[in-house]
């Protein structure tokens, strides 16, 4: 799992060219694309969303595609159609911008549910299907969407089962004061900040994925996961709780940010770290418990705090 974490150091490097602090972010992006998953990024605007998604496809030895969302954006505007060849008399796909390795979808919740949509078969089966036929898109296909949630003029909710097809939704959150010192002075300096060079390759991050998969779970361990899972859909502040395909997402986070840390087996602290992340988009609080200004964050937080932790020790004896 050295390598996995070589190339992940490497990363962040490459990315904090342009990006100050983030780390977590980063951590989690990277953690994302390692379990094959798709990552939803929402936080005010002017936080640096747009920013922290191109300097991570920099990172990448892949094609960067960005598509911004409108009202008026069609779904061939994002898959392509079919085109008519007269010389020929035969029907040519032509490729939108969906044939790519990363899509940065900004502003998702400002595109109409007919056009999200179009992401959906892309994001869980690798692939679209566009007047009866089904192409394939090219490894990796990993998509980074962006959204602001103070928006409520001409925007789209997301539904649930949208959502649920990010396997991640991260909050990016205000700079530190120290943080935003180094913004400030970057900006001041008549530098051109260095440009993010492409440090690992579509063959590289195969590899990483298989190491991925490999990193072993203690039965403690996945007790424990279980347990955490099971308790989102007994506590009576949430309208539902998570689903199966949640936990099994818990899973492959956990595994991912294991073999980020150089462990070949996931640790209590693995899963605590990826709960919020992972659970936060898929479940719903009661209407009173919202209009009292709770969130979703908030009661898994309490929750993770109530439900008891296997030893370090356990972790390791698979």
């Amino acid at each position: 799992m050295t390598g996995t974490k070589e190339l992940y150091n490497r990363l962040c490097a490459e990315v904090g060219k342009l990006v100050v602090g983030q780390e977590q972010s980063i951590r989690l992006m990277t953690a994302a694309l390692l379990a094959e998953g798709h990552v939803l990024l929402e936080d005010v605007p002017g936080t640096g969303k747009t920013t922290l998604a191109k300097a991570m496809a920099k990172g990448f030895d892949a094609r960067f595609t960005r598509v911004q969302a409108t009202p008026d954006l069609l779904p061939q505007d994002l898959l392509g159609g079919l085109v008519y060849q007269p010389h020929t008399g035969e029907f040519t796909l032509r490729k939108g911008p969906i044939f790519t390795q990363f899509l940065l979808f900004d502003e998702i919740n400002r595109a109409t549910p007919r056009t999200a949509s179009a992401l959906l078969e892309a994001m869980a089966e690798g692939q679209i299907s566009l007047d009866g036929l089904s192409e394939k898109l090219e490894e990796p296909f990993f998509v980074i969407a962006t959204q602001n949630p103070l928006e409520s003029q001409g925007v789209f909710p997301l539904p649930e089962a949208q959502l649920d097809r990010f396997l991640l939704k991260v909050r990016l959150g205000y700079p530190s004061l120290e943080q935003e010192s180094q913004i400030l002075h970057r900006f001041r300096s008549a530098v051109t900040p260095e440009t993010p060079q492409a440090v690992i390759t579509p063959e590289m991050l195969r590899q990483c994925r298989l190491e991925c998969r490999q990193v072993r779970i203690a039965q403690e361990v996945e007790d424990y996961l279980l347990r955490v899972v099971r308790s989102t859909r007994e506590d009576k502040r949430f309208l539902f709780g998570a689903s199966p395909r949640a936990g099994l997402a818990l899973l492959a986070v956990a595994q991912a940010l294991a073999s980020l840390d150089g462990r070949d087996y996931v640790t209590p602290d693995d899963v605590k770290e990826a709960v919020i992340p992972v659970f936060a988009h898929r479940i719903q609080l009661m209407p009173e418990f919202r209009a009292r200004e709770f969130t979703e964050e908030q009661v898994l937080a309490g929750l993770l705090a109530e439900i008891p932790v296997p030893t370090e020790l356990a972790a390791q004896s698979v």
